[in-house]
């Protein structure tokens, strides 16, 4: 299960984050998760309960946006939803078909809480 590692790299990154900025506490967490990207949102969100114990982001809510996957057609142009990374256009059934969006894996932001709030 990948979605370990990913969660313990996220927990990581934020914590330096907030490190930096002087928080006491991470709230929240938005993640861009591209349909396409192999991972799963519900085991990413169960071991980022187990990666973040005992951090900053112990209690931090994740929020996670799924973009669908796109594909263009290297022929005529077309973009169209894609499932997988082999498609065949719709239009002209070209199998030149390259992914513009469903990749997607970044931390979009963090919502932390600061000593005194």
């Amino acid at each position: 299960m990948h979605e370990m590692s990913i969660a313990m790299s996220i927990v990581e990154a934020v914590v330096a984050n907030a490190q930096k900025e002087g928080a006491v506490r991470i709230s929240g967490i938005d993640l861009l998760i591209g349909k396409l990207a192999g991972i799963e949102p519900e085991s990413l969100k169960f071991c980022f309960s187990s990666a973040s114990k005992g951090t900053l982001a112990e209690d931090a809510v994740l929020a996670i946006d799924e973009p669908e996957g796109i594909g263009e057609c290297g022929e005529c142009g077309m973009r169209f939803p894609v499932t997988f990374y082999y498609a065949e256009c719709p239009e002209c059934r070209s199998l030149r078909i390259k992914i513009v969006s469903g990749e997607e894996f970044l931390i979009q932001s963090i919502t932390i809480e600061e000593e005194g709030e």
